[in-house]
């Protein structure tokens, strides 16, 4: 017996050693220097080379180096590029089911959140739209709530929102333009230019730490909270469904454990850095204020009707805001019972 498991365990290694070597260019959507977003990718980088010996090897582009930072879904989808690194929302106008497997409104929490992926089907399912693409999606990071958005005035009431051109991202989006916002979905490195010549009066980004360190609060010092369009987001390594299915069991493992490793990495720094950012954009004379309940309602009310419409006019979007609702009202239970409130 010892001597049939020693020559299946050499029978392992030898198949291994014989499998093609993977190589990877993955651009971005953000740029590698901007914390959280874009840094978890060089992370995921510099995790699977060292953890691949040589047997995976990733490269991470900058923004802009093979592929503008909107169009890496087309060139994934071709084969033009092997990879990228993103967030799904990014492609809701290509499926708007994709906007449910990155941030939703009113949505989970990171915990809740990654259980649905990870245990109720959200992974899986997001799966069945991006490989009809010739694509490949594992969740790869996440992130912890984000901020509501940055405005020049401060809001007082729904009415102030009316005619002010915002960038913003997602399913949220949709819910603004309810409100008469004028919203467009711009790259990281493209809505500071856009804020200070004024071709967008206000914007929403990401997390304190992140819009910190874009400086929007050079601009715009009204910053508000909490982030009710983006609980959670949801980051994403697309790879080739090509390239996926041609490499062995032992390489897609590799990415996938590193994939989760990266997911609980970035939440841990997530939660660590945004009081320091909070305190210092305060001191540089940011207003930080929190919607009120009558204004978060009108956002919820406006998101009611977003839903509706978009599940009548998707049946992907409807299949999987059902399965997420399943998982939410079973979710709520334990919730309800095992948090402090």
């Amino acid at each position: 017996m010892k001597h049939l498991i020693a020559a299946a365990a050499v029978s392992v290694v030898a198949t291994s050693a014989l499998a093609d070597k993977v190589t990877l260019n993955m651009p971005s959507t953000f740029p590698g220097s901007l914390i959280q977003l874009g840094q978890a990718g060089v992370k995921l980088q510099d995790t699977l080379n060292l953890i691949s010996g040589g047997d995976i090897e990733v490269e991470f582009f900058e923004p802009n180096a093979l592929v503008p930072p909107l169009e890496i879904y087309d060139n994934v989808s071709n084969g033009s590029i092997d990879a990228g690194w993103s967030v799904p929302g990014y492609w809701g106008s290509k499926n708007s089911a994709y906007n449910l497997f990155a941030a939703v409104p009113f949505g989970p929490s990171a915990g809740e959140y990654l259980a649905w992926h990870w245990y109720g089907g959200g992974e899986e399912m997001m799966n069945e739209i991006y490989n009809r693409d010739g694509i490949q999606s594992l969740v790869c990071g996440i992130i912890a709530p984000e901020a509501s958005g940055w405005f020049r005035k401060e809001i007082k009431s729904a009415e102030d929102l009316k005619g002010l051109k915002m960038r913003f991202f997602g399913l949220g989006a949709k819910v603004m333009q309810k409100l008469g916002v004028d919203t467009q979905l711009l790259a990281g490195g493209d809505i500071y230019p856009a804020l200070e010549r004024g071709t967008i009066d206000a914007t929403e980004f990401s997390m304190p730490a992140i819009d910190q360190n874009l400086g929007f609060y050079n601009i715009a010092k009204h910053y508000y909270f909490p982030g009710w369009h983006q609980q959670s987001t949801v980051q994403e390594l697309m790879i080739s469904k090509a390239k996926w299915d041609g490499m062995d069991d032992r390489q897609r493992g590799l990415i996938e454990t590193a994939c989760k490793a990266n997911v609980a990495n970035q939440l841990a720094e997530g939660e660590a850095i945004q009081g320091k950012a909070l305190a210092e954009m305060k001191a540089q004379g940011v207003n930080i204020h929190q919607w009120d309940e009558e204004m978060l309602g009108t956002f919820k009310s406006a998101w009611e009707e977003v839903v509706a419409e978009e599940a009548a006019a998707n049946p992907d979007f409807q299949k999987v805001w059902d399965s997420m609702q399943t998982f939410r009202a079973e979710y709520a239970v334990w919730s309800e019972l095992g948090y402090l409130k």
